[in-house]
């Protein structure tokens, strides 16, 4: 039997959404292991005359505790 916890990462990019995600994901791995899966919880975007200039994500990230 594992063991999860899940935590909430928010995260932008200038990109895409899949950039800002995967940047979650890297900066979250940097102080947690065991990174199992990755939801995206809630997809946002700035606009400023009339572009998106960010795209932002709230993400929630499963991994096992040992």
């Amino acid at each position: 039997m594992a063991i999860l916890k899940v935590i909430e990462v928010l995260a932008n990019s200038d990109k895409s959404w899949e950039d800002a995600t995967k940047k979650a994901v890297s900066q979250a791995s940097k102080s947690v292991k065991n990174i199992r899966s990755v939801y995206v919880n809630e997809q946002s975007a700035m606009v400023d005359d009339g572009e998106v200039k960010e795209f932002r994500v709230n993400v929630k990230i499963t991994f096992e505790v040992k």
